[in-house]
């Protein structure tokens, strides 16, 4: 498995707002997948959702985790990418802020849901694979 950083393809992939699963890990070391919205910058994956969500909790206990992007197009999943690494830093996304960034990468409209408390993440891969 490579390590990161990863090369200029690899890059201009990830930049693409294709589908993506995001891996955590349950208390009993079970991994707990769940599709995600996803942006890239600088090396680092920015990840959204709400407060309650169970993978929020899973990344706080243990911050190993794994996204598996997956090719748009006519390749689909054919083309796809995993990163594995770490959350480095999680915060409240109290403006709002980072999800309607995703929002807009993804549908072209703010977010619509406004009245539910929101929390980033950002994982730091250490290497990759993938078929980009």
């Amino acid at each position: 498995m490579p390590s990161v950083p990863v090369p200029p393809e690899i890059d201009e992939f990830l930049r693409l707002p294709n589908p993506a699963v995001v891996a955590t890990l349950r208390a009993d070391g079970s991994p707990h997948t769940v599709p995600t919205w996803y942006d890239w910058e600088d090396g680092r994956v920015l990840l959204n959702m709400e407060d309650s969500r169970l993978r929020l909790g899973y990344m706080r206990r243990d911050p190993r985790v794994a996204l598996t992007v997956l090719g748009g197009g006519g390749d689909g999943w054919y083309r796809h990418l995993s990163l594995l690494g770490r959350i480095v830093s999680i915060a409240d996304d109290d403006s709002l802020e980072d999800i309607d960034r995703l929002a807009l990468r993804y549908t072209g409209q703010p977010f619509r849901t406004r009245d539910r408390k929101r929390v980033s993440a950002w994982l730091e891969p250490d290497r990759w694979h993938g078929w980009p």
